[in-house]
């Protein structure tokens, strides 16, 4: 994990040059996969995160079945190599936690009604870990099931906002995931202002949670324009290839 530095934030600048307020640097590529329904490629800070969606696909064993919906699953996954000390392969504790909590923030935006008896399933796997691989992971997760076609209320936007030197601090570095005071997780649905998921590791005062929450609503917004600009650019060079090819074959 490396040393706890003694100060994060010095002369108003954070250990790596941001403000109080800045995200890291957010990059999102749609359609990455070419074997998978839906899939995204995701630049999140120092996290590198890939998300496939395959379905509506039918379930086995057919117990798991669901008459009125489909039911919707996600694997979230930390390469072995995806951190400094190297990971042990396949699920732990956490990546269970984190799949479980992901899960039914998707859920809720899926319109899983339009597919009785059957399966979505979303893999998610974190090829480098850095702080916010959760978030990260929910993003390209969201775009994912754009890709793939899956009707749905909304996309999910998530950051997180923490404590660090008793202020209150954007989207954490690892240094200040590692030692800060606290870490608040959210995924959003920035269209209707629904909140799908919020963790808490740490404490923070009332009034620190309600400022928390409202940075996280701002980023959130921010990262939402990220997602729909991708979808929209991938889409519309997909419909530039296709008039190509029937122009030429014409």
């Amino acid at each position: 994990m490396g040393e706890k530095p003694e100060k994060f934030i010095v002369d108003g600048r954070r250990l790596d040059g941001r403000k109080m307020d800045d995200m890291r640097p957010v990059k999102f590529e749609v359609g990455t996969l070419k074997r998978a329904d839906g899939s995204c490629y995701v630049e999140f800070g120092g996290n590198i995160v890939m998300a496939a969606v395959y379905g509506p696909r039918e379930v086995h064993p057919r117990h798991l079945q669901e008459p009125m919906r489909a039911i919707v699953r996600y694997r979230y996954n930390m390469a072995s190599f995806s951190v400094e000390d190297r990971k042990r392969p396949g699920p732990d504790r956490r990546s269970v936690e984190i799949s479980k909590v992901s899960q039914e923030a998707l859920e809720s935006v899926v319109m899983s009604e339009q597919y009785p008896k059957s399966a979505i399933d979303i893999f998610v796997e974190v090829i480098q870990a850095d702080a916010g691989s959760r978030v990260a992971s929910l993003n390209a997760a969201s775009v994912a099931l754009a890709d793939a076609g899956i009707p749905m209320r909304g996309l999910i936007s998530a950051c997180a906002v923490g404590k660090v030197d008793n202020m209150l601090v954007l989207d954490l570095g690892k240094e200040e995931d590692n030692y800060g005071q606290a870490d608040m997780p959210m995924a959003i649905k920035p269209t209707t202002g629904e909140i799908l998921l919020l963790q808490m590791d740490g404490k923070m005062t009332r009034a620190e949670f309600e400022k928390a929450v409202d940075m996280a609503f701002k980023a959130a917004a921010g990262v939402h324009e990220k997602q729909i600009a991708a979808l929209k650019s991938y889409y519309e060079n997909v419909e530039a290839e296709v008039s190509e090819d029937g122009s030429a074959g014409n």
